[in-house]
């Protein structure tokens, strides 16, 4: 009882000391920072929350390490990253990964054997992108990198703010998301500005690791506040906005309902999950609501024919209907209670990493755990990433861990 009350003394004190940031502080600029959410917000919301991080009985420790073993393919090593999010992509038969100190390696998803090294002279921010012949990666400076195949820069652009997530391109735009709330659209040939989206921006926001999902010439992003918007490629044009879920509670801190999470998409429908709030699925040419159910996660989501498979904050990986939003099965028992995004793979499985650096292999049919393994111990906050042969995680101590799935 001592520890409950003295946990609940420090959810209120921590409570406490962010409202007087609030509200103490003319500009988090004057701070050097250039939102609340750089101060880590997602770690000052863990202490407020019911569930002790600690919690994991015996009987799941157990059963957690009696699962069958994940095979390792292969392992590469880049640098730590203390901030930043790093996910490893793979495109054109290749998978390419960066480190916040500007290594930025192509990869034979085979053996893990480096076949390009770009030392790009940037401290950067976010994983990478590439298509269509070009490799992007952004920098805390709000700079946008581009290089050719064989490692020769292209150009260099900036835009307003840190780039935390993937670049990415399609249709000869560079899709690029910054951290105060804009998405830009640039000429893939030379970098220079094509539109600018200009999203909202709360008292209070999430620091969003997020990029957009690009599909059928439109660019579909979460946002702020817990708005989903669906805008032209080519253009910027919005053609709707839809709500996941409106801000709910007195304080901005109980208010904050961000979607920082990629929505996904099928041929009907798109849905995306909000923080502190729902999780919903809207009809892709209008953004009509289909259905929406109360939850929250800061991780993400993937869908199959079936299925919304969401990484909720809880630690529990949980399986919605696409069509009614019924819930399916939920499983709680991962010994984490921060997960990353989960990613579809080969025999009817979801992969999903977590913050002590472990992945889980789950059954879609009834979550239930089918394979385990552990990689150097370092977070996995981004989606695993398909490899031919299986999928490839990248950890915050900088390690590149290539598994196999039969």
């Amino acid at each position: 009882m001592l520890l409950r009350a003295g946990t609940s003394f420090l959810r209120r004190f921590v409570l406490f000391a962010v409202l007087v940031l609030l509200t103490g502080c003319a500009s988090m600029g004057d701070l050097g920072i250039g939102n609340i959410g750089d101060l880590g917000i997602s770690n000052l919301v863990d202490l407020l929350s019911n569930k002790d991080e600690n919690e994991v009985d015996k009987e799941e420790i157990a059963a957690l390490k009696a699962a069958p073993e994940i095979p390792l393919l292969w392992k590469h090593g880049l640098n730590k990253s203390k901030i930043a999010v790093f996910s490893p992509i793979y495109e054109n038969g290749a998978v390419y990964a960066a480190d916040a100190k500007g290594s930025l390696v192509r990869l034979d998803p085979a053996n893990g054997k480096e076949t390009l090294q770009i030392e790009t002279e940037h401290k950067l921010s976010g994983g990478v992108g590439a298509g269509q012949g070009t490799i992007l990666v952004g920098t805390f400076n709000g700079e946008v990198l581009a290089f050719d195949e064989i490692g020769h820069e292209r150009w260099k652009t900036r835009v307003t703010s840190e780039v935390l997530s993937q670049p990415q391109i399609d249709s000869g735009v560079v899709i690029v998301r910054s951290a105060d709330g804009r998405i830009f659209g640039l000429d893939a040939i030379d970098g220079s500005r094509k539109w600018i989206y200009q999203g909202p921006t709360p008292a209070l926001t999430m620091r969003n690791f997020a990029g957009v999902l690009i599909s059928r010439g439109a660019i579909f992003a979460g946002l702020t506040g817990g708005k989903l918007v669906a805008m032209s490629l080519l253009n910027g044009n919005v053609g709707w906005e839809a709500t996941v879920s409106q801000p709910r509670g007195v304080t901005e801190l109980e208010r904050m309902t961000d979607i920082t999470g990629l929505p996904v998409i099928d041929d009907q429908q798109v849905c995306a999950v909000a923080y502190h709030g729902r999780i919903g699925c809207f009809e892709i040419k209008d953004g009509n609501q289909i259905w929406a159910r109360d939850a929250s996660s800061n991780a993400g989501l993937t869908m199959d024919n079936n299925n919304v498979y969401v990484s909720e904050d809880s630690g529990a990986v949980v399986a919605y209907d696409k069509r009614s939003g019924a819930m399916m099965w939920k499983q709680a028992k991962l010994g984490s209670r921060k997960l990353s995004a989960p990613l579809l793979v080969r025999g009817a499985l979801l992969a999903v990493g977590d913050a002590e650096g472990n992945v889980s292999l789950l059954r879609r049919h009834d979550g239930s755990l089918a394979a385990r393994a552990s990689t150097d111990g370092g977070a996995i906050l981004s989606r695993p990433e398909y490899i031919p042969d299986g999928f490839v995680v990248q950890t915050s101590n900088g390690g590149i861990y290539a598994f196999a799935v039969q």
